[in-house]
């Protein structure tokens, strides 16, 4: 299947500006191939290429319209690494596992504060592509943790952190849940203050097992846990 992103109105489809230039002068696809195009909104058309000039435009035979998506939903914010290919890592992968939502934290002991958001979105755009996804995960903006905690619902929110003195919970004991949201702390962790902080507000703390995880690692392992619930 050839996958593109674009618009999907009123049984016509418009493909992406963008990827209408990769389908030309990348590609070299040609007239009648057999192609694809989503909204990332859980909508996808089908039918064939036609090149006029620069522009690449589909002849639609058909559309489906609200396609399944992956449940349960798996929100994961995650404080970036000062590598800033190790969280762009983070996302491909999440992503490709069926990540619902992305949200980039900072954290007291965030060292990367200038974040390329919407270069994130398009990695997202381009792994959901990849992995044939028509629902395309939301890429929030980066959140002061504290700001972060106002609008969550601590009986769906868990946090890993690494203080093994504290209370933690293992994750297949987490119930099933339609929604759920995860915390993964920078490098060198949250801090006491913050872990006293996400405490108060009934966020519960999971343990993701005897190893000390990277933050990206910590956020690929969630979501590949996740996937897996999401195939039993």
């Amino acid at each position: 299947m050839k996958l593109f992103f674009g618009e999907i109105n009123n049984g016509k489809a418009i493909i992406n500006d963008e990827e209408q230039q990769h389908i030309v002068k990348v590609l070299r696809m040609k007239d009648g191939e057999k192609i694809h195009v989503t909204d990332g909104k859980g909508n996808v058309a089908s039918g064939t290429l036609v090149i006029e000039g620069k522009k690449a435009n589909i002849e639609v035979s058909e559309i489906k319209k609200d396609t399944q998506d992956f449940n349960p939903k798996l929100h994961i914010a995650i404080a970036p690494t000062k590598n800033i290919d190790r969280i762009e890592f983070f996302v491909e992968k999440a992503v490709e596992m069926g990540i619902a939502e992305i949200t980039i934290l900072q954290t007291e002991k965030t060292e990367r504060k200038n974040i390329s958001i919407e270069k994130l979105r398009k990695q997202a755009i381009a792994a959901s592509k990849q992995s044939l996804r028509f629902h395309f995960p939301v890429v929030n903006d980066l959140i002061k943790l504290p700001d972060f905690l106002k609008n969550i619902n601590p009986e769906k929110t868990f946090v890993a952190h690494c203080h093994e003195n504290l209370e933690r919970i293992e994750l297949n004991h987490i119930p099933a849940l339609e929604q759920i949201t995860f915390l993964i702390g920078p490098e060198g962790d949250f801090s006491e203050r913050e872990i006293q902080f996400l405490s108060d507000s009934n966020v519960k703390a999971v343990s993701l097992g005897n190893q000390r995880l990277r933050t990206e690692t910590a956020g690929v392992f969630v979501a590949a846990w996740n996937y897996f619930n999401m195939m039993r």
